[in-house]
């Protein structure tokens, strides 16, 4: 039978769930079959429109027992990485949505206040819940309100650095909140690091059967308050540091530890969680579960467990349906390996990502020259410093949006000490269905400012190859090359250059200089199309590498009456702002108009939407500049008027 008759014809029960409180009422027979319907919706849903896949499917059973023991929205539940939130939408009564998952008007790919009281933290950026959760904490025991505060973490963020700046407070704090580990081994690929391998040894180890058993039979037979249930907590830990971890991983955190626990099994996770909730202080419940759980094309995907299929694909065989293309990950791992050939010194770090960054194609072929740091980016940052600092030059690949993260390190650890490091930021950007927060907007205006640092935005894959071979070869200071999701565009060749600026179209009037920046090239070339139907003459010219600015650029500004910039990303501080300013210092007093996009939060939808919301399509540009140019005609003839009146 397929998911979609499944669903059709298994989902009565799945039909009746419009909250928590119809969870809470279900016998275990039903709720077994609850968890099948559910997977079958999920399948078939994400299916159509792309999604978190793996993740979701692998917290079914936790999920259910969660809302069946905490109250929610008053207890309040933290998803670290919201998009392993899909099963919490659905049990808080949003399942129409799922037609229009990361679409225009439907639901968000990740928690939302817009959508539910359910949800708090619109949190799609790893290891930062369990600090909401240690202030939230504090904030009830400081007001006098009884409320439970859960946060779910994966193991692949229990690698990044906040957690456990947030785990030393919340153990001295002491205030009751659970936090559940959900340990499938993986974060986007299998988890790196030592606390992996230790947690791979609790899920391997062949006591760890008998151990599930031992604590499901204490936590079912103990009294759940007071302490008796320090005791027992107490004495679950010792055996299962005794009996299968000599060396505890939270022994020395002060923080009780109850698992592991098979997070597939409801029955058993919720009693561990009842028993974390009665406590009184915080409680860590380890939840060992599998990514894809399931679905056999999910499990069977060893890359990612279908973590994030970014379009519709086929149900039984978890492929794309959309016809294969180049993308631009895959121009950028292609050329690196081949710049990996050619010079032994260059090596790859990512942070966790080493399949969606392209990392691991060079992982496949010199896998001693790829270090994945885990969810770590500031720790890669330094690293990259490091291996920099002994003679290599690393080349950081990760989402644009995530090294917003560790400006702090490329700042004062790579960039004050001059040190060759290449950071190459794929999904550049707005991107689309993922959200504000995965839109690589920031970058070109944060990192900007970076003494030293320069950043290429190549248009096409000619100019990423030749833009990454530049950016390795600089040997005085940090480079940044980025670009955008998606399929790459037909290359677009130059006409001239002039110094690092590419020329890709000029008239022979010289009205307007258009600077339009990486993707948004093909763009430029349009608007010009339509703004020389009005009379104008329009020079596109696509600076390549856009800080520092070329001084090229500017002595191309002087001969023009109007400079446009166009840019994906922000405009304060953006590529506008610095071309504008160095105009200014050159003291060229031609004016500049700076378009990009607003510092906001622009919501979820495909980024042709966006953009168009943002009016930043070929035709609205081209009405922009062609009411600029014509406006500065109106004002040289009042100009001229008025100076033959003044002569009269």
């Amino acid at each position: 039978m397929s998911v979609e008759e499944g669903t059709a014809n298994h989902g009565r029960l799945l039909g009746t769930v419009r909250g928590p409180q119809d969870v809470k009422r279900m016998t275990a027979e039903q709720l077994d079959i609850l968890a099948a319907e559910i997977r079958d919706f999920l399948i078939a849903k994400v299916s159509r429109t792309g999604g978190h896949v793996g993740p979701n499917l692998g917290v079914v059973e936790l999920t259910l027992a969660m809302h069946r023991v905490f109250d929610s929205p008053r207890d309040r539940l933290l998803f670290d990485t919201g998009h392993q939130a899909y099963v919490h939408k659905i049990v808080t009564g949003r399942q129409e949505g799922f037609d229009k998952l990361r679409q225009r008007g439907g639901l968000s790919g990740y928690p939302s206040q817009a959508e539910s009281e359910h949800d708090l933290i619109e949190n799609s950026h790893a290891s930062t819940a369990l600090s909401y959760a240690d202030g939230l904490a504090k904030a009830y025991a400081l007001r006098g309100e009884k409320r439970s505060v859960v946060a779910v973490v994966g193991d692949g963020a229990l690698t990044g650095g906040m957690c456990w700046e947030a785990l030393n407070n919340i153990a001295t704090a002491g205030n009751p909140l659970v936090i559940v580990v959900n340990d499938n081994g993986r974060s986007y690929s299998p988890t790196i690091g030592g606390l992996a391998d230790h947690l791979s040894s609790l899920r391997l180890n062949p006591s760890y059967e008998k151990v599930l058993d031992t604590v499901k039979d204490a936590l079912g037979s103990t009294p759940l308050v007071g302490r008796p249930m320090y005791e027992v907590l107490h004495a679950v830990k010792k055996g299962i540091k005794d009996a299968v971890a000599p060396q505890a991983m939270f022994e020395d955190l002060g923080i009780k530890y109850v698992g592991p626990v098979d997070g597939h099994d409801v029955p058993a996770i919720e009693s561990a969680l009842r028993a974390a909730k009665n406590f009184g202080g915080p409680v860590i419940v380890h939840a060992v579960t599998r990514k894809g759980y399931g679905y056999r094309a999910a499990e069977e995907d060893e890359a990612d467990r279908l973590h994030g299929p970014g379009g519709a694909f086929d149900i039984e065989t978890g492929k794309l349906l959309a016809a294969p293309s180049v993308k631009w990950t895959h121009v950028f791992a292609d050329e690196l390996v081949t710049i990996a050939d050619e010079r032994p010194d260059v090596v790859g770090i990512t942070a966790a990502m080493a399949e969606p960054t392209g990392i691991a194609t060079l992982a496949r072929k010199y896998p001693n020259r790829v270090y994945d740091v885990g969810i770590a980016e500031q720790h890669a940052a330094t690293s990259a410093a490091g291996l920099a600092m002994g003679g290599l030059h690393p080349v950081v690949a990760v989402y644009a949006t995530f090294l917003n993260r560790a400006f702090d390190q490329v700042l004062l650890d790579v960039a004050m000490h001059k040190l060759p490091v290449t950071f190459v930021l794929d999904r550049a950007g707005i991107t689309g269905p993922d959200g504000p927060s995965h839109y690589g907007i920031w970058d070109m205006s944060v990192f900007g400012t970076v003494p030293g640092l320069r950043i290429a935005a190549p248009r096409d894959s000619a100019t990423l190859r030749e833009e990454l071979r530049e950016a390795i070869a600089v040997d005085d200071g940090p480079t940044i090359l980025r670009f955008p999701t998606g399929t790459v565009a037909a290359d677009l060749p130059a006409v001239r250059r002039v110094g690092p600026v590419d020329v890709l179209a000029e008239s022979a009037r010289t009205d307007v200089l258009l600077v339009a920046v990486g993707s948004f090239a093909g763009l430029g070339m349009e608007v010009a199309t339509r703004v020389a139907e009005q009379g104008y003459g329009v020079t596109v010219v696509d600076p390549r590498w856009v800080r520092p600015v070329p001084a090229e650029l500017v002595e191309l500004a002087a001969g023009h009456r109007l400079v446009v910039t166009v840019e994906d990303g922000v405009r304060v501080g953006g590529v506008g702002s610095a071309v504008a300013q160095a105009m200014r210092d050159a003291d060229v007093r031609v004016p500049v108009k700076d378009l990009g996009v607003p510092a906001d939060w622009h919501p979820h939808g495909t980024r042709a939407q966006i953009l168009a919301d943002l009016g930043l399509t070929a035709q609205d540009v081209a009405r922009d500049v062609t009411g600029w140019i014509s406006g500065l005609d109106a004002q040289s003839v009042e100009t001229a008027a008025d100076e033959a009146t003044a002569k009269n």
